[in-house]
């Protein structure tokens, strides 16, 4: 049952695939940190012949993007989240409020394999790290979920005062009054740490629906 509505929510996303109009694939440059990320995946095809393909994901966009290369050519693009068919299986790609949170290659056969972020991207720099460092890439991932976790924990309160706040939410429910209440420089602070932690967890492609529900409020 639940590969079969995984099935379908894919086949959703597939008919949103619109077809490229085969320009190059601009090589990734140090500004670009600032405006786009790029990820690769190489897939052997049904002729053993190795095929590259890049999918680039712009910033602060207006409504979020993938664009699809194949051998350096614009081959497809879509709305996100999606899944671009190819060989042997589809690329998937998800879309959280800090940028892309998860992007793999799945097969036919519901294998899943990784892709790898172009290496002078700000995603190729945390994952050298991990790579280079993993005792302290660790303890940045672990420190990044208590961070999470706390500003959850002190934001919730405060979040569900507001709603009840609203008026045809307190007709039917009444109001809840928040045992926990911040200056705004506090919660300043608060907000600050749960953006810098949320972008750890989407630079190493990481989500998890209560880790990071604190990162989808703030950015509500």
């Amino acid at each position: 049952m639940i590969r079969f509505i995984r099935q379908r929510k894919r086949r959703l996303k597939m008919k949103k695939v619109k077809e490229g109009d085969g320009h190059t694939l601009k090589e990734y440059r140090f500004w670009n940190i600032f405006t786009r990320s790029l990820f690769y995946i190489d897939i052997t095809n049904d002729n053993n012949e190795k095929i590259i393909y890049a999918i680039s994901c712009k910033y602060f966009a207006e409504e979020p993007m993938a664009d699809l290369y194949r051998d350096g050519r614009h081959i497809a693009y879509s709305k996100l989240p999606a899944a671009f068919p190819v060989e042997n299986g589809v690329i998937e790609i998800d879309s959280g409020g800090y940028g892309i949170n998860r992007i793999r290659y799945a097969t036919e056969e519901d294998k899943t394999y990784s892709v790898y972020p172009d290496k002078h991207s700000i995603r190729g720099w945390r994952m050298w790290l991990h790579k280079r460092f993993p005792q302290i890439s660790r303890l940045i991932g672990i420190l990044a979920i208590i961070v999470l976790l706390i500003s959850l924990a002190l934001s919730l309160p405060q979040l569900i005062e507001m709603i009840t706040e609203i008026p045809r939410v307190s007709e039917n429910i009444g109001t809840f009054e928040s045992p926990i209440v911040f200056s705004w420089q506090s919660n300043t602070w608060i907000f600050a740490a749960g953006v810098l932690a949320g972008l750890e967890r989407t630079l190493m492609l990481r989500n998890h629906w209560l880790i990071d529900m604190e990162t989808s409020y703030w950015d509500s």
